[in-house]
C-alpha cells in the first residue's frame, strides 16, 4: 500500500491505495464521492472525467499515486453551497441530461471546454464533447446548455 495526499474539492484528503488502483476508484469508495462514474472501464465514455490541476482527465485512466499532490475537482466540488455552477445551472434550465448518468462527466469536459475556450459555437462544443457518449439524448439539449453556460460565464468574467 502507498499512502497519497492530494487536495479533492478544495479539502485536503490522504489515502492508503494499492499501486493498481485507479483515481475513479479511489474517489468513489474511499472517498465516497460517487458522483464521479464508472461507465465503460475503456475510457470510451467519458462519465468519470474530474479536473486534475485545472484540466480535465478521465479518472478511468489515471491511477491513484499520480494524483499524489495534485488538486482534484469533482462534480461534487464545482457547486458553491446551494448555488450550481453556471454549467450545472444550464443543464438543468435546458434539460441538457435524460437518465443523469453521462452527466457529472459532461458537466465537468464542458466546464473545462469553456475555461479554455470561452467563445465556444456548436461545432467546437461537439468536436469537445467526443470523448463523451450519451445514450438517451442525441446531443442537442447537452450542446444548447453548453452554448448557454459559455455565454453566462462569458458576461460573469
Amino acid at each position: 500500500m502507498t499512502t497519497i495526499t492530494l487536495t479533492v474539492n478544495d479539502k485536503p484528503v490522504k489515502g492508503d491505495v494499492e499501486a493498481r488502483t485507479l483515481l475513479v476508484h479511489f474517489l468513489r469508495e474511499q472517498l465516497k464521492l460517487t458522483g464521479t462514474h464508472v461507465g465503460c472501464d475503456t475510457s470510451q465514455c467519458g462519465a468519470c472525467v474530474v479536473h486534475v490541476d485545472g484540466r480535465a482527465v478521465k479518472a478511468c485512466t489515471m491511477l491513484a499515486v499520480q494524483a499524489e499532490g495534485t488538486s482534484v475537482t469533482t462534480i461534487e466540488g464545482l457547486a458553491r453551497g446551494d448555488t450550481l455552477h453556471p454549467v450545472q445551472a444550464a443543464f438543468r434550465e435546458h434539460h441538457g441530461l435524460q437518465c443523469g448518468f453521462c452527466t457529472p462527466g459532461m458537466i465537468m469536459t464542458a466546464v473545462d471546454m469553456i475555461r479554455h475556450t470561452p467563445d465556444l459555437d456548436e461545432k467546437a462544443i461537439r468536436a469537445g464533447l467526443e470523448g463523451n457518449l450519451c445514450r438517451c439524448t442525441g446531443y442537442q439539449n447537452i450542446v444548447k446548455a453548453i452554448e448557454a453556460a459559455a455565454r453566462e460565464m462569458k458576461r460573469s468574467a
